[in-house]
């Protein structure tokens, strides 16, 4: 009996999650937002959301109502665009819009877990941000106070700020964080504490106020900065996803797998030739099942992804075992990341966070993202059955992890066995894989699996601090098939 129990109590250790990462969302609003927001609802029970700040971006602007004309910083809108006294503004209702249809299913959603956040608690969070214009970050706003307030307060736990449009809300922000306190008695203090809590996780450049004032005046704020590894979950995915990867994004699979009968929710979610139009937005024709050959993007078929290119910041945030949500040059669901030059706060999807694309044979940035996407994409299905389904009706990710514990130590040419513990919340069988991931450490290792054992060859070339990571996958037998993780660094003594 004391063997079953402490049995029970390790296993019970071994599984248990910390708290939960805090974070803000500001978004301009765009159709790739939207439809990123409602699969970021459907996981807002994997973070604590303490924000959700509409902001502008060179895509989307409100104007001042005065007739003022604005010409984007950016060059491409520049040119795309010229002047404008307003640009495809959704306005400011899409987020509420979107959090009454998640009342209707948060019933059903807490019957799969109860950390799904109370509707009301959510739309306490929504506030008004810099809207204006691209990059307007002069004035003060409800969104901008809310933000400053949070980087303030007593908890000392980090803030994750994402950026799905422009920063300039979050600029306004730290700008009134240092007009109140700068030269004030104790501000290098406030300063460094305000540093090491707020990390900015930025979709591209979409204004320009992360260059021209969070950089300068903030230079200590880590910055996870995607460029170029969203798009493979944008608008250009079927130029950038793998073809084995593509039939999860395609109509047949997500007309019935997600956005059909699966309640109010997931019937706002915007897909190709599904007849709906974003308010404000006369300019794309995504929704017209009539000019889906030859688009913009491509030819597509109904009910086709469009693009979720901002989902990479909240998947970062998302604990799937992979221990990447403050090691970005690990990789994971929210891409991979490395240091930038001369920058020990900046880590950037630039060529040193490219992986080796097995489809193409070469090392490719696209893939630290792409890498994931059937998983995720099987996953967001799942949260999609929870919106309508019961428990014992729907299925429920496994969970994954070593005995040896996550972070080990081996000599070089060393051999070492690590033993995988599994459980399943519906009983269904895991299948266990095990792989090196050589981009992500110092080299490869030599791995296999044997029942519940991995054997690890680690290369008698090694040195002092090099790293090894194996990576511990375990797929559910239930539908749709689910994917945890469980990663473990080998650290050269």
């Amino acid at each position: 009996m004391k063997k079953i129990l402490f049995l029970l109590l390790l296993s019970t250790t071994l599984f248990a999650k910390g708290r939960y990462p805090r974070t803000i969302v500001t978004t301009d609003g765009e159709i790739d937002d939207v439809d990123t927001f409602i699969r970021m609802l459907l996981y807002s029970n994997e973070y604590q959301l303490e924000g959700l700040v509409y902001s502008s971006s060179m895509w989307h602007y409100k104007g001042d109502g005065k007739g003022t004309k604005f010409t984007s910083e950016m060059e491409m809108t520049r040119k795309m665009y010229g002047a404008k006294t307003d640009l495809r503004w959704p306005g400011v209702q899409w987020i509420q819009d979107l959090l009454k249809a998640y009342g209707q299913v948060h019933p059903n959603l807490i019957l799969h877990d109860k950390n799904y956040p109370s509707p009301a608690y959510l739309n306490s969070l929504v506030k008004v941000g810099n809207i204006d214009f691209e990059g307007e970050m002069e004035q003060v706003t409800e969104g901008s106070e809310w933000i400053k307030a949070k980087l303030l307060d007593n908890d000392p736990e980090p803030i994750y700020l994402q950026a799905w449009g422009g920063t300039n809300t979050i600029a306004r922000a730290l700008k009134s964080i240092e007009e109140q306190f700068a030269g004030k008695p104790g501000w290098d203090a406030l300063k460094n504490k305000i540093s090491r809590k707020a990390i900015l996780y930025t979709v591209m450049d979409q204004d320009a106020t992360l260059k021209n004032y969070i950089a300068g005046h903030w230079p200590q704020i880590r910055v996870f900065y995607n460029a170029q590894q969203f798009a493979s979950f944008a608008y250009p995915w079927k130029r950038v996803m793998p073809k084995a990867t593509q039939p999860y994004f395609e109509g047949t699979y997500m007309g019935p797998k997600i956005i059909q009968n699966h309640g109010p929710l997931l019937q706002m979610y915007y897909a190709y030739g599904d007849g709906q139009k974003q308010p404000g937005d006369d300019e794309h024709i995504h929704g017209d099942p009539t000019k889906l050959k030859d688009a913009q993007w491509g030819s597509f078929q109904p009910f086709d992804f469009i693009s979720e290119g901002d989902s990479p910041a909240f998947l970062h945030l998302v604990d799937v075992g992979l221990t990447n949500l403050n090691n970005p040059s690990y990789g994971g669901w929210g891409g991979r990341f490395a240091l930038a030059e001369g920058n020990p706060y900046r880590f950037e999807d630039n060529d040193k966070a490219a992986d080796f694309n097995p489809e193409t044979g070469k090392l490719d940035i696209s893939y630290s993202q792409t890498r994931w996407l059937i998983a995720a994409q099987e996953d967001f299905a799942a949260r999609a059955d929870w919106c309508v389904k019961s428990f014992k009706d729907a299925n429920h990710a496994p969970q994954i992890t070593v005995s040896e514990g996550m972070y080990v130590y081996a000599k070089p040419g060393a051999s070492l066995d690590l033993h995988v513990i599994t459980r399943d919340p519906d009983g269904h069988a895991i299948k266990l894989k095990v792989w090196p991931y050589p981009e992500a450490g110092s080299g490869k290792a030599e791995v296999q699996i044997e029942n519940i054992t991995v054997k690890v060859q680690i290369p008698a070339t090694a040195k002092k601090g090099d790293t090894f990571h194996i990576v511990v996958e375990g797929t559910d037998s239930g539908s749709p098939a689910l994917t945890r993780y469980r990663r473990v660094v080998v650290t050269i003594r």
